[in-house]
């Protein structure tokens, strides 16, 4: 069964808000990646344009623009989604392996961010 939380943000006005996705209409995300633009009506919001910007697996790992597939792998890196440094400053030379999800959505991912690009009216 596949079930995911969305969170959702309008920047326009500055809001966001999340909704669960359940079974009929979940099937729908699975095989997007992040950058992709979906109609919302695929959703349960007529008339919205999103596009999705991220999410985490059920175990809590970011998925990254960057990794290709929806796969977990170790990657070396030394910024970006996943990496938590001191007070967020980057040290040069600094490098570390980390655990991250692909860019694929996956019925293994929990949770979906997404922005919207157009409301419709």
């Amino acid at each position: 069964m596949v079930k995911f939380k969305l969170n959702i943000s309008n920047p326009k006005d500055g809001t966001a808000y999340t909704m669960e996705l359940d079974e009929p209409e979940s099937l729908n995300l699975v095989g997007k990646k992040i950058g992709d633009v979906i109609d919302g009506g695929l959703i349960g919001l007529p008339g919205k344009k999103l596009r999705i910007t991220g999410g985490s697996d059920n175990s809590g790992f970011p998925m990254r623009p960057d990794v290709p597939g929806g796969v977990k792998k170790y990657i070396l890196t030394g910024r970006g989604v996943g990496l938590k440094l001191i007070k967020g400053k980057t040290v040069r030379g600094y490098r570390r392996r980390i655990l991250v999800r692909g860019n694929m959505v996956t019925p293994e991912i929990y949770q979906v961010n997404m922005v919207i690009v157009d409301d419709g009216g």
